[in-house]
C-alpha cells in the first residue's frame, strides 16, 4: 500500500474515532497518518500537487492539536472522591477492590502510564490489570501503554517481545493496542475515558512476591502482602463530554 493510501486510511479513522469520542485513538491516527502523507508529500515533484497535500496537512495538524488539547483538558484532576492509604505489608488490595468499581460500560479508552515494565512480575500485573478491563469494560475499543524503554543485556528485545504478546492478544479481542516510550516519564497514572483518573504512588507494582512461592495469594491477589503506598481516585467531569 502507497504512502498516500496508507494516510488516507489512517486519517479516516482518525475522523471517525474523534466523532465517536473516542480521542486518545483519534490522536495516535492523526500523527501516524500525517506522518506518512509528509512521506507521500515529500516524494510528489509536481510542486502544484504538493501545495494542494500542504494545506490539508496544515488542517490535519490543526486538528491534531485540537485533538491534543482536548487530551490535556481530560488528564487534568478535578475532585478526590476516594483515598486509600495502604501499609506495609497489608492484606485485601486487589486491582478489583481498590477501582474496580469506576471501570465500566462507559469506559471505551484507558491510558496507563507505568514507567517500569521489565520484569516478569511486571508484565503479570499488566496482564492482570487489562484482565479486569476486558472484564468490567465491555466496549472497551483502545489501550494506550507509556512506559520507559528498557534492553535485558542478556536479551535485548525481550520488552516488545512481551508487550507484544499482550498487543497481540488485545487486538484478537477488537481492541486497539498503542505502546509509546518515554525515557523520561515518572508518574503513574491510569485514565478512564468516563472521567476517572486513578494515580497509585507504586503503580501498579505494589505487591510483594507470594512467600513461600506455592502459598495463598499466589493467583488471588487479595491475599497478597502488599507495600505502602496511596491510591487517589480522581473524578474530571469534562472527561465524560
Amino acid at each position: 500500500m502507497s504512502n498516500a493510501l496508507k494516510a488516507k486510511e489512517l486519517l479516516i479513522r482518525a475522523v471517525e474515532c474523534d466523532q465517536n469520542a473516542r480521542i486518545l485513538e483519534a490522536q495516535t491516527l492523526y500523527t501516524e497518518g500525517i506522518a506518512q502523507l509528509m512521506q507521500f508529500v515529500n516524494g510528489e515533484p509536481d510542486e502544484t500537487k504538493r501545495k494542494g497535500f500542504l494545506v490539508r496537512i496544515k488542517e490535519y495538524m490543526d486538528r491534531a492539536d485540537a485533538i491534543k488539547a482536548r487530551v490535556n483538558g481530560k488528564l487534568m484532576l478535578g475532585e478526590v472522591v476516594s483515598h486509600v492509604s495502604i501499609d506495609e505489608n497489608d492484606t485485601g488490595f486487589d486491582y478489583d477492590q481498590l477501582f474496580g468499581k469506576y471501570m465500566d460500560d462507559k469506559t471505551v479508552e484507558i491510558m496507563l502510564e507505568e514507567p517500569y515494565m521489565t520484569q516478569n512480575y511486571q508484565y503479570q500485573n499488566l496482564v492482570r490489570f487489562l484482565e479486569l478491563a476486558a472484564t468490567n469494560c465491555p466496549n472497551l475499543k483502545y489501550f494506550r501503554l507509556i512506559t520507559k524503554e528498557y534492553q535485558d543485556p542478556k536479551n535485548p528485545d525481550q520488552q516488545r517481545t512481551n508487550l507484544g504478546q499482550i498487543k497481540a492478544d488485545l487486538e484478537r479481542r477488537d481492541i486497539t493496542v498503542a505502546i509509546k516510550y518515554e525515557d523520561s516519564l515518572h508518574d503513574r497514572k491510569i485514565y478512564l475515558s468516563n472521567g476517572y483518573i486513578i494515580k497509585i504512588g507504586r503503580g501498579l507494582h505494589f505487591y510483594k512476591a507470594s512467600n513461600p512461592l506455592y502459598s495463598i495469594g499466589l493467583v488471588n491477589y487479595k491475599f497478597r502482602k502488599c507495600l505502602q503506598t496511596d491510591v487517589d481516585i480522581w473524578r474530571n467531569s469534562s472527561a465524560a463530554s
